[in-house]
């Protein structure tokens, strides 16, 4: 299996059903990058349990992208078993200002 390959089909899907929910009257109508930034700016630099799920939901992304931003070095697991943004987040959000 050529799971890189899956993975970018994976994205364009995900990207695909944005652009449905937008059509289709989305509630938020900030772009991905806005709500990205807003999940930064709320999550901040303390550690979450579950709250991260509910987090990226309120923001209007799929709960599970904590493991999404985990894998891509956004997010990581601390010692004491709460996720945390890493400085990429950070330095993401900063760039943008």
């Amino acid at each position: 299996m050529d799971t890189q390959r899956l993975q970018s089909g994976l994205r364009l899907v995900a990207r695909g059903l944005e652009e449905v929910a937008a059509a289709l009257g989305e509630h938020d109508p900030a772009s991905e990058d806005e709500r990205t930034a807003r999940v930064i700016q709320e999550w901040g630099r303390r550690g979450l349990t579950q709250e991260a799920s509910e987090l990226f939901q309120r923001h209007g992304f799929a709960p599970q992208t904590t493991g999404g931003w985990a894998r891509g070095d956004w997010a990581e697991i601390g010692d004491d078993g709460l996720r945390y943004l890493t400085g990429k987040s950070h330095r993401w959000l900063e760039e943008r200002r």
